[in-house]
């Protein structure tokens, strides 16, 4: 038997019921497992999972690789298989593991490019107020970086998450974990003055309504047009670092470990799981110290 169907709509079921993970986890997994499936067929290897060895995934990573896809997506992808394989283990489909048997691409590591308050100043400087998208494009950026969210967090962040005479957000993040995020005076302001004069303008499509950031359609605000939208704010800005919006999230962390917040209290606000993730940011501020020092001291000139 070959049919991966049934295997594959368990696996969907055990991501959702038993772990909890995201519909994006959810996705990328699943097509992580047809990619594998896809391999074995084009190389002739018609078989089960089951009958999945380790030299097949062995072969499947070096094809792959030569497929050109970046260390990271192939991490990505593997991972995908192992928790694949991890399901048919406890459901005794299979007697081990055998993806764990197949190490990862090393990645080498990278610190995420971090903006400076004034870069972010002048981002926001050349959002055009006149046009109908000014005010949403503000009150989006501001949030971004005010609160440190996700691109799918602010695309998905609700009128009724809105809690602004308590000073918070409620935010859904990675694996439809719920947490308060506090929001500044700043932000509150340019999403107040957006819901006020730009979003009653629109015409909102049912079962939108209560998405804060709508596009001019009326219907959520997808994540590709967030990018797009950052990234064009930082070419008008006339920054040439590769940004995103996650950019604005990473900069948010690093200025608040700037300004003397607890690690702890930072990991609470962006959501992550381990400190060891938030950890990052104290690297980040290594860097930031010795390129400071490097440029000023007198020694150095």
């Amino acid at each position: 038997m070959n049919n991966w169907n049934p295997y594959l709509k368990g696996f969907v079921g055990f991501m959702k019921l038993e772990r909890s993970l995201s519909s994006r986890t959810v996705e990328v997994y699943s097509h992580s497992v047809w990619k594998l499936r896809n391999y074995l067929d084009m190389e002739n290897l018609i078989m089960p999972p089951e009958k999945v060895e380790v030299e097949h995934l062995r072969g499947f990573l070096v094809w792959i690789n030569q497929e050109g896809i970046a260390a990271r997506t192939q991490v990505k992808i593997m991972h995908g298989i192992r928790s694949f394989y991890h399901y048919l283990w406890t459901e005794g489909v299979v007697k081990q593991n055998v993806s764990l048997m197949i190490d990862l691409p090393v990645l080498g590591f990278r610190l995420p490019v971090m903006l400076s308050v004034t870069e972010i100043d002048r981002m926001i400087r050349n959002i055009d107020l006149n046009t109908p998208e000014g005010l949403r494009n503000k009150a989006m950026v501001e949030t971004l970086y005010g609160c440190g969210l996700r691109v799918s967090e602010l695309v998905n962040l609700k009128i009724s998450e809105l809690f602004f005479r308590e000073g918070y957000i409620k935010v859904t993040g990675k694996g439809d974990k719920e947490r308060i995020v506090p929001i500044g005076s700043v932000a509150m302001n340019e999403v107040n003055r957006y819901m006020r004069f730009n979003r009653p303008q629109l015409t909102i499509r049912k079962g939108q309504d209560n998405f804060v950031f709508l596009n001019r359609r009326g219907s959520r605000l997808s994540r590709e047009m967030v990018f797009t939208i950052v990234q064009q704010l930082a070419v008008l800005a006339g920054i040439r670092k590769p940004i995103g919006p996650h950019t604005l999230r990473h900069s948010f962390a690093s200025h608040l470990l700037e300004g003397g917040a607890d690690l702890r209290a930072i990991q609470e606000m962006l959501g992550h799981a381990s400190i060891v993730t938030t950890e990052i940011y104290t690297h980040m501020n290594k860097e930031h110290l010795r390129d400071t020092i490097i440029m000023y001291h007198p020694r150095n000139n």
